[in-house]
């Protein structure tokens, strides 16, 4: 993962509520165990034609639409089953951001974990942006904040482990394979502790 502490980026807009993970990455993609390539299957079934071009009315298929990280989504995106592959296939695709109103804990959670920034917003500041496609915004970890046009500024919250290791560029596994050497360290400066032997 590319370590994320401050993004500015156009946004694009999707507003339909309640897009479950199924919509995000139909179940017939998930036959991989790595994200790349997903990003071509994100939004599929919204994405493509019957006959397999993309449809060009499909707002993340817009000329405009192309190169940004930041999607504004509807209310409760990312519900229904759990599966990584979701938050896979956004980052694939490029999206580094998902603002909402709200966000399913379980793909919140699995988004920290895999380099997208989960933020949530009031109702007026969501439907600004929703009315308000193709803006720059500013995301910054390290301030907390997301800045919008005109000077107006939102603080949000995210877990702070997950906030280090967006910061860090790395996954759960990362951080813990970069400690390897403290471990293998604080192992060599434990005293023996002699065996206990067991009556029989």
């Amino acid at each position: 993962m590319e370590p994320f502490v401050s993004l500015t980026s156009r946004t694009v807009v999707l507003p339909a509520e309640d897009i479950d993970t199924d919509q995000i990455i139909p179940a017939r993609f998930l036959t991989t165990t790595t994200r790349a390539g997903l990003g071509q299957h994100l939004f599929s079934e919204w994405r493509y034609l019957d006959d397999g071009t993309p449809d060009p009315s499909f707002t993340m298929n817009m000329r405009q639409s192309q190169g940004a990280q930041v999607l504004v989504a509807g209310h409760n995106f990312g519900c229904g089953s759990s599966r990584e592959h979701a938050p896979w296939a956004l980052y694939d695709f490029g999206i580094r951001v998902v603002i909402s109103t709200q966000i399913a804990d379980i793909f919140r959670s699995n988004a920290q974990k895999n380099g997208i920034v989960p933020i949530l917003v009031n109702d007026e500041i969501h439907q600004w942006l929703l009315t308000h496609p193709d803006v720059a915004v500013t995301v910054d970890l390290e301030s907390m904040t997301l800045r919008l046009p005109g000077a107006r500024q939102v603080e949000f919250e995210l877990d702070p482990f997950a906030r280090h290791c967006l910061m860090q560029g790395v996954d759960q596994l990362g951080f813990l394979l970069a400690q390897t050497s403290d471990v293998d360290a604080f192992e060599r400066d434990q005293p023996l502790t002699p065996a206990i032997a067991v009556a029989s």
